[in-house]
Parts: structure tokens; C-alpha cells; sequence
């Protein structure tokens, strides 16, 4: 993907810059916590955000802080939080994940962003004002001569803090506001990209739809580790992975995508997601299968990263064995199809 970007003034102390796309390119990154002792002593523009997914929204805002910084001399930093507010604020109906934090840092160094700054968002996190966070963190500790920031931005307490906050907050203080439009899902809707969109596309096992918001093909890494040994009895021999309690599943169903090895190497698979209704009718739980095609060997105990290219069909209950496995070589075909191999 091709940085593309275009500015325009707004009239007073910001500038909104239009329709970022970022490349994905890895970069050292230099990350802080707040329990590090003293301030760093930088010169930053810096942006705010959970960051959840890193999708192309979250890379144009992350493109435009690279970018503004690259014009001013100075360096580019990110603010996330280490836990999703949500977990504190709402813990009952707190979004599943889309990235773990290690892996929101990678794709955010990806980006080209010099230094992360994480916040621990506890209750006491929870009740900084927006003015405090502004002054103590991206003032303060972060050393932030700009701010590029989304159309949605909201933090502080009762999340007080918003674009409108920010500018009028830069004139009094003498730091620039840029904000970033909307990226829309065009041509599929006119609904701006966001990590809730991409949920949703999950949930309901549109996993292209994802990707497109992603920019990449939605993963879950996990450990490959023993199951029941069923798919080996009747020929299809899966690596088997628990599903990650705070992250977000694709919906039950059978899905074309990679399997992707600790040392880098890719195989070709179709996956299963479910609860494997032909030989259990009441599991508790759904389980990640990945049947590798045209490999034959042992995964166990390595750490996996299984990608879903695509939706291949919905979960059902079969007759028998003989059925099933009739259904899963048409699988293997479908999978083939879809993944060119």
C-alpha cells in the first residue's frame, strides 16, 4: 500500500489531512510505560488512540503523525493504552480484541512510528480529565509539539476529550491540531472503517470483508496442541489451537487461509471453527482446526499465527463419518481454489 495524502486548512490552529494509507514496512520502535522514571526529554508529534486492529483508518492517522513529524524535524509517537479502556469502563460488554498488545505494537512500528507510549488504563486512569491527560501525558511525558488525531477521537474522563477540545486547547498553548478524515469501506459502504465494523464482518464470518478493513488477512496465533485425534482417524489430521478468550472469533464455519509456522513458513489450509456437532452435541465451546494440505508432519507445541483468507460454509451436523468426510475433501478443493494451490 501507497502513502496518499492531501491537507487542507481549516481556518484556525489545525489542518485536516485527507484519506492517509500507510505502508507496512517494519521499523525499531523505542517503547515507554509510565512506570519508566523520568520523561524522555522529546520532541514529538503524537497521536492517541487504542489502536485496536491497526486497520487503515488507524494507518492513515498513524501515516499523517509519521508524516508531520518527517516535515518538522522532529519525532513521530503513538499513545495507546495497555488495556482496552472498555475492560475497565464496561467490563461486562468490553469488545473482544483484535490484536494482542504485542501485536498492536509490531504493526504499529510497521508504520514507521519511532516511540510507543503505554498507558495502564486502570480506575484511576479513568478518572484523569481530558485537560490533565493532555497536560501531564501528551504535554509532559510524550513531548508533543502537534497532535494528529482521528474525526472520532474521545478520551478523559466521561470522555470529554474530542477534536473540538484539542483545538480550542492548541490555541491557548501553541500546539497545532491535525485531524484526519474518515476512511470509508468504498466501494462497499459509506460506513467509516472501525474496529467495530471489523467485529461485526468477523462475527458474521465475512473474513474478506475484514481483511479489506485490515488491510491484511485477520489472524489468531495459539499453540498447536493435542486434540481427540478424530480428524487423523478419518483422514484429515488437523493442528488445533484454543481460541484466545479476550480476542474476536470468526463465526462458526469453515474457512480457506494459512498456517503460518514460528520460522516463517506458510502452509496452505482450511480451517474449522465450531464445536464439531457430528460428534459432540453439547460441547461447550468452539475450537480452531487447521488442516494442513500437502504437508504431513508434527506441530505440536509450536506457536501458530492461522489466517482466514475466506468463507467456505456454515457448521452442520452430518449423518455419518462417510458424509463428513465426503464434505471435507470438497472442502480441501474449495480451500485450493480460493488459495490458488
Amino acid at each position: 500500500m501507497v502513502l496518499a495524502t492531501g491537507v487542507r486548512s481549516s481556518g484556525d490552529n489545525t489542518r485536516v489531512r485527507v484519506l492517509v494509507v500507510m505502508p507496512i514496512a517494519y521499523v525499531p520502535m523505542q517503547v515507554h510505560r509510565q512506570c519508566d522514571s523520568e520523561p524522555p526529554g522529546l520532541r514529538t508529534v503524537a497521536t492517541l488512540g487504542t489502536f485496536d486492529g491497526v486497520h487503515l483508518g488507524h494507518q492513515g492517522v498513524l501515516a499523517g503523525t509519521v508524516e508531520e513529524a518527517c516535515m518538522r524535524g522532529i519525532e513521530s509517537a503513538v499513545v495507546t493504552f495497555v488495556e482496552h479502556p472498555a475492560v475497565v469502563l464496561r467490563a461486562e460488554s468490553a469488545p473482544p480484541l483484535l490484536t494482542s498488545l504485542e501485536d498492536r505494537l509490531d504493526l504499529i512500528a510497521g508504520c514507521g512510528v519511532d516511540h510507543a507510549f503505554l498507558v495502564e488504563f486502570d480506575e484511576g486512569e479513568a478518572k484523569r480529565t481530558a485537560l490533565e491527560f493532555t497536560e501531564e501525558v501528551l504535554l509532559g511525558w510524550v513531548g508533543a509539539e502537534a497532535l494528529v488525531v482521528g474525526y472520532d477521537l474521545h478520551f478523559g474522563h466521561k470522555r470529554r476529550g474530542n477534536l473540538a477540545f484539542l483545538k480550542e486547547l492548541g490555541r491557548e498553548r501553541g500546539f497545532e491540531v491535525v485531524s484526519i478524515d474518515a476512511l470509508k469501506e468504498m466501494p462497499l459502504t459509506l460506513e467509516p472503517i472501525s474496529s467495530t465494523a471489523i467485529r461485526r464482518a468477523l462475527l458474521g464470518g465475512d473474513v474478506a470483508h475484514a481483511e479489506k478493513m485490515l488491510g491484511r488477512l485477520y489472524e489468531i496465533s495459539g499453540e498447536v496442541v493435542l486434540g481427540d485425534q478424530r480428524g487423523r482417524q478419518i483422514g484429515f489430521p488437523t493442528a488445533n489451537i484454543p481460541l484466545p478468550p479476550e480476542s474476536a472469533v470468526p463465526a462458526d464455519g469453515v474457512y480457506a487461509g494459512w498456517l503460518e509456522r514460528p520460522e516463517g513458513l506458510k502452509h496452505p489450509c482450511a480451517i474449522n471453527i465450531g464445536r464439531r456437532p457430528t460428534f459432540y452435541l453439547h460441547a461447550e465451546q468452539s475450537l480452531l482446526e487447521a488442516h494442513l494440505l500437502d504437508f504431513d508432519g508434527d506441530l505440536y507445541g509450536e506457536v501458530c499465527r492461522v489466517s482466514f483468507a475466506d468463507f467456505l460454509r456454515g457448521e452442520r451436523r452430518f449423518d455419518g463419518v462417510d458424509s463428513l468426510v465426503a464434505q471435507l475433501k470438497d472442502d480441501v478443493i474449495g480451500a485450493r481454489r480460493v488459495l490458488g494451490c
